[in-house]
């Protein structure tokens, strides 16, 4: 039996509708062509055909703020059945995919589908509105939510985590991103928190041309990430150990995307969070924590200052 799944929504300049549901569906090239998405289309043709499909799971329905978008989308990614508000979805769809990464939306479309005891992924970053994130608590504790950063599962540092002992103790963890904070940095939170159980004390921003988030880590590692603003994209990340160095430039967007899904799915059939809810939370408490910081020229903030109950 299918496991029919809802894609919610498009964001400007984040194509995770159209990734998502091809890695999912397969894709049609010529429609695809014409969808407007030439970086996704170009990975897309690099892999082999029996790399798509993720066991009987199938985006089967889908929403867009634009009816054209949703056709377009539909006939890139082969699906079903375009429907003119993501309330049509509820009776048809067996989990529910938001992939708009503008926050502020993200309990509205979640809702409907979670009050029902649909399981739904929200993409990155979930919430940085402490009032938001209480409310969506308890969903990621039932194993209803899944939230993160495809980075958590990038290919690229697999060697890195099979083995983080090589690099011996970690004194520093470095990276580098386009755009912003709260947007963009989370890819990084997300691919540093799988290569090390160590967690941020505090968040301290630091401006010049751009931003640079320094944390403080409960086992007394620095980390920084810079967030170079507008820019061609870029997602780096540097392990520096007292055996090793290494730097890392996380490209392989199909990989990780394909291995979120995969947790996704394995949460939707097993009930079980694929991430505790607390990394999370903490994720999201980092994010918060890092904003303060610039709102108030530096000052470092404590993660244990940021509430997420209001």
């Amino acid at each position: 039996m299918t496991l029919r799944l809802g894609m919610l929504g498009l964001s400007p300049c984040n194509g995770h509708p159209f990734s998502f549901s091809a890695i999912l569906n397969g894709y049609d090239d010529a429609a695809f062509a014409q969808a407007g998405w030439p970086v996704i289309h170009a990975y897309l043709k690099r892999r082999q055909p029996e790399e798509f499909g993720i066991g009987n799971a199938r985006v089967t329905h889908a929403w867009t703020q634009d009816g054209a978008v949703t056709a377009r989308l539909c006939a890139a990614a082969r699906i079903e059945h375009s429907v003119g508000a993501p309330e049509d979805m509820l009776g048809q769809i067996d989990a529910a995919i938001v992939a708009r990464d503008d926050q502020e939306s993200h309990w509205a479309l979640a809702r409907p589908f979670l009050e029902l005891g649909l399981p739904v992924f929200v993409d990155k970053p979930l919430s940085t509105d402490p009032l938001t994130l209480a409310l969506f608590r308890p969903y990621l504790e039932q194993g209803k939510l899944m939230s993160c950063a495809g980075l958590r599962y990038a290919g690229e540092l697999d060697a890195a985590r099979r083995d983080i002992a090589a690099f011996g103790d970690i004194v520093a963890l470095r990276g580098a991103v386009c755009l912003g904070w709260e947007a963009y940095g989370v890819h990084l939170l997300e691919a540093m928190f799988s290569l090390t159980p160590a967690r941020p004390l505090s968040v301290a921003c630091h401006v010049g041309q751009h931003e640079q988030m320094g944390l403080l880590m409960d086992d007394g590692t620095l980390a920084t990430i810079d967030c170079l603003g507008d820019g061609p994209p870029q997602f780096h990340l540097s392990i520096h150990g007292r055996k090793q160095v290494a730097t890392f430039d996380l490209r392989d967007n199909f990989t990780a995307f394909k291995r979120l899904l995969t947790a996704f799915l394995g949460q939707v059939r097993g009930g079980k969070p694929a991430i505790a809810p607390t990394e999370t939370l903490t994720v999201m408490k980092t994010l918060i924590a890092g904003r303060r910081s610039s709102q108030h020229h530096g000052k470092p903030v404590a993660l244990s200052e940021v509430k997420i109950d209001g």
